[in-house]
């Protein structure tokens, strides 16, 4: 759950008085804009104040229904893994396949459970520096 801070709900409450004020006077939307000069606020406040108060939608919130076929929120999103994405992380894998039996337990206990150097070293029974060594090497031979 998120809170709202009370000087953001009552911009909001302002801002949507404020528009209320400019749609009666010009019989029109008025902008984010039109509405922040009429509060003497910046654009950014009156965005993020209106945004609060907007209630958040599941994604299990019904787009479209059709009879028996429902199309939800989760449907409609994107997904950004084209052919590309699928091949460099094919390409990243491989890369850590060919990493030694010790360089991936390093960079496991580096990058996966967030040690230190230091925490690595007593844990392996290396010095800090191998492990930075180590480390650098391996993430070299990713990269490469």
């Amino acid at each position: 759950m998120i809170r709202v801070s009370r000087s953001i709900k009552d911009t909001a409450y302002r801002a949507m008085q404020a528009k209320e004020r400019i749609m009666s006077e010009k019989q029109t939307e008025p902008t984010v804009a039109q509405i922040a000069k009429e509060l003497d606020l910046p654009v950014e406040d009156v965005v993020i104040a209106l945004e609060s108060i907007v209630s958040p939608m599941s994604l299990y919130d019904p787009v479209y229904s059709d009879g028996g076929d429902t199309i939800y929120v989760l449907d409609q999103l994107g997904d950004n893994n084209d052919d590309r994405n699928w091949l460099q992380e094919i390409a990243f894998k491989q890369a850590i396949e060919d990493l030694s039996d010790r360089e991936k337990h390093i960079l496991r206990l580096r990058f996966m459970q967030g040690k230190t150097q230091m925490e690595v070293s007593e844990e392996i029974g290396i010095s800090q520096a191998q492990v930075s060594r180590l480390e650098k090497g391996a993430l070299e031979k990713i990269k490469s």
